[in-house]
């Protein structure tokens, strides 16, 4: 008995030590990803926001009925938050790495982070935004996205660590209070800071329609914001239209890898001048073939490597 004993005492106390040094490993991580985003938030000159009030959506003024309604009389709203992120200079952060394009953050939570862009899904989630090996990680846009952040569905990705950093404050958008108190994402890029209001908050699979990036019509436009408001846990009363941006912020759930969390805000567009384009398809033989690109999470995950490459098995 005894014989049998040794063995398992070393092999549990072996598995303990690996677990051990593991925790270890990971805690001292964690810090070295906490320097290399202080370092990054000195660099960019980030504005101390702890003293401006929240930002709330300003409507148009509408012009009394007797006065004449001219650019000069209606007052001009500005954005406290946008208005001191603007300003931010890149360049510091390029001479470190040129895959920077900007920087997202959510007043009130730990999400502020510059933002950057590699040519696959999978690099960023290993590598700090130093391109220093940790498993912090990076918050990056997806691959396939317009660097200018011009598409419909501008996708962005990061780790919910367990520390609280990087994308972990989006668990909370499960909670209409926590979206109350925290209704906007503001992306900052060389054309200025965007604020992107939140619309939506849920579960999704890796293979949902929330990671589709092909749009042929306002009217698969339209389904996609109808998809995302269905799926929503929270109930915001903001609603997109075909003309504006949505912005898909993606991260785990912590309970396996088939779902993720997401968070989804809006940048509000302008209407189109003129007559509305008809949403009808064009006729077979004048509509371009419209092929179903792969989902955002498909090459993240390894299915399609290359485009002229069959999915993986």
């Amino acid at each position: 008995m005894k014989k049998l004993r040794l063995p398992l005492t070393a092999a549990l106390a072996l598995v303990l030590a690996v677990s051990v040094g593991m925790l270890v490993r990971q805690n001292i991580q964690y810090r070295e990803g906490e320097r290399d985003y202080a370092e990054a938030e000195a660099l960019v000159e980030l504005p101390d926001l702890s003293q401006l009030e929240p930002a709330e959506t300003q409507e148009p003024a509408e012009p009394a009925e007797d006065e004449e309604d001219t650019a000069a009389e209606r007052p001009v709203y500005v954005d406290p938050y946008a208005d001191a992120l603007r300003n931010m200079n890149f360049s510091a952060l390029r001479e470190v790495n040129s895959d920077v394009l900007g920087w997202i953050l959510i007043p009130g939570t730990a999400i502020s982070y510059p933002v950057v862009q590699g040519t696959d899904n999978e690099y960023y989630l290993s590598h700090t935004w130093k391109k220093w090996t940790s498993v912090v990680g990076s918050i990056f846009l997806e691959c396939r996205n317009s660097r200018d952040l011009s598409d419909f569905n501008t996708i962005i990705y990061g780790h919910r660590m367990n520390n609280g950093s990087m994308f972990a404050s989006l668990k909370n958008y499960k909670s209409q209070s926590y979206w109350a108190a925290h209704p906007a994402v503001y992306l900052t890029d060389d054309a200025g800071s965007h604020k992107y209001e939140i619309f939506a908050a849920y579960e999704v699979s890796t293979e949902g329609e929330t990671y589709r990036l092909g749009f042929g019509s306002d009217q698969k436009k339209q389904d996609f914001i109808d998809h995302c408001l269905d799926q929503s846990v929270i109930d915001t009363g903001v609603v997109p239209r075909t003309y504006d941006r949505i912005l898909t912020l993606s991260t785990c759930t912590g309970q396996g890898h088939a779902t993720r969390w997401v968070v989804q805000a809006v940048l509000w567009g302008e209407a189109p001048q003129g007559p509305e384009t008809p949403s009808e398809e064009l006729p077979p033989e004048e509509a371009e073939v419209e092929e179903e690109a792969p989902s955002a999470l498909d090459i993240a995950l390894g299915r399609v490597t290359r485009e002229a490459e069959e999915p993986a098995s």
